[in-house]
C-alpha cells in the first residue's frame, strides 16, 4: 500500500547512508529505494532485524541489505548482505529521516477548513468539522461537532464520526463507527532513552477495516515502518489504547481500558477482558479468550483460553487461586 502521507525521496545513495551511519563503504555504490521491514522489504529496499523472534520474516525478505548487531550477524542468510551497527533503532531512526525529512514533524494540519465550505455530497456533519485537503469520505457518512479530518485521510460509506474525534494518516472502510473522543492515527510512543530522550519517526498508518467500531477515547497510533491494522467487524471498547504497528484480526472484541504494546500481533476472533495488557511483539493466534486483568507477556496458541499475571491456562489459574 502506497504512503500518501509523507513524502519520500526518490532514492539515496548505499554510500550515503553509510555515511551517515558512520560505516565503511564496502559495497558497491547502489541505489536504495526505501527502508522497510523484513516482511515488507523489496529487492531495493534496506531492511533491518532488532530481535531474534522475526527470524521467520529474515529468512524470507527480499531485502538485499539487512541493519544488524554484530551479535546477530551471524544469523543473516548468505545472500543477504549486513550493516553491522551498534544500535539497530537508532541507525533505522537516521535512515528514516534521510528517506522522510518531515517524519518527525506531528503538528496539527495547516490546510483545515470548515467542511461547510467544501464540496462533500450525501454527509450529515455536526457544526465546527474542519477538514484537510484530499480527503475522500463515502456517501451517508455522519460526522459529529468539533471533529478533525486532517489531508489524505480515507473513509468508507455509511460511516459515523463522533463528536471531538481526530483523524489522520488512517484509512477507513465502509459502516466504520469512530466513536466520541478518539484519536487515530497519531505518532507512536517511540524513543531513545538517553540523556536526552531521542524522537523516533512514525510513516506508517492506521488501516481501519469495515464494520469496525472503536469506542470512546481510544487512541490508536500509527505504525512506525508498517501499519497498525484493525481487521474487519472488530469492536473495541472505551479507553482501549492501540500502539504502533500492532495488528488485530477480523471479528475480535476487545472490552475497556486494554492496553496493546507496539507490534504486537493479534488473530481472529480474539476476546480480551476489561483491563488487560498485551506486551509487545508478541504474536496472539485465533480464537483466544484473554481475562480480564491479565498480563499477556509470551504468545500465545490458537483456541486457548488465558486469566493472571503471567497470563497462563486459565484453569490452571483457577486451580491455583481457589
Amino acid at each position: 500500500m502506497i504512503n500518501k502521507f509523507f513524502k519520500k525521496q526518490k532514492s539515496i545513495k548505499l554510500k550515503n547512508i553509510l555515511e551517515n551511519l558512520k560505516l565503511k563503504n564496502i559495497y558497491s555504490n547502489t541505489n536504495i529505494n526505501d527502508i522497510k521491514d523484513l516482511e515488507n522489504a523489496t529487492k531495493d529496499d534496506i531492511s533491518f532485524l532488532n530481535s531474534t523472534k522475526y527470524l521467520a520474516e529474515l529468512n524470507n525478505t527480499k531485502a538485499k541489505y539487512v541493519i544488524v548487531t554484530e551479535k546477530h550477524k551471524h544469523l543473516i542468510p548468505k545472500n543477504i548482505k549486513t550493516l553491522a551497527v551498534k544500535n539497530v533503532l537508532v541507525s533505522v531512526s537516521k535512515i528514516v529521516l534521510m528517506f522522510y525529512p518531515d517524519s518527525l514533524n506531528d503538528i496539527f494540519d495547516k490546510n483545515l477548513k470548515n467542511i461547510k465550505n467544501l464540496n462533500f455530497k450525501s454527509i450529515i456533519f455536526g457544526e465546527n468539522v474542519l477538514v484537510g485537503k484530499n480527503v475522500k469520505i463515502g456517501r451517508n457518512t455522519v460526522i459529529g461537532h468539533n471533529s478533525i479530518i486532517e489531508s489524505n485521510v480515507v473513509i468508507g460509506s455509511n460511516s459515523e464520526i463522533g463528536n471531538n474525534v481526530i483523524i489522520k494518516n488512517s484509512i477507513l472502510g465502509n459502516n466504520v463507527r469512530i466513536l466520541d473522543g478518539a484519536i487515530i492515527g497519531k505518532k507512536g510512543f517511540g524513543f531513545f532513552p538517553d540523556k536526552k530522550n531521542i524522537r523516533y519517526p512514525h510513516i506508517g498508518m492506521v488501516v481501519i477495516g469495515n464494520n469496525v467500531e472503536i469506542g470512546c477515547n481510544n487512541t490508536i497510533d500509527r505504525g512506525s515502518l508498517s501499519n497498525t491494522v484493525i481487521g474487519q467487524n472488530t469492536f473495541i471498547d472505551n479507553q482501549v489504547h492501540i500502539a504502533h504497528n500492532v495488528k488485530i484480526g477480523k471479528n475480535c472484541i476487545i472490552t475497556g481500558q486494554v492496553g496493546f504494546a507496539g507490534s504486537s500481533i493479534i488473530g481472529n476472533n480474539v476476546q480480551i477482558g476489561g483491563q488487560a495488557g498485551i506486551s509487545g511483539h508478541l504474536k496472539i493466534g485465533n480464537n483466544v479468550q484473554i481475562g480480564g486483568g491479565s498480563g499477556v507477556v509470551k504468545n500465545i496458541p490458537d483456541n486457548t483460553k488465558v486469566m493472571g499475571y503471567p497470563a497462563r491456562d486459565i484453569r490452571k489459574f483457577l486451580r491455583e487461586n481457589n
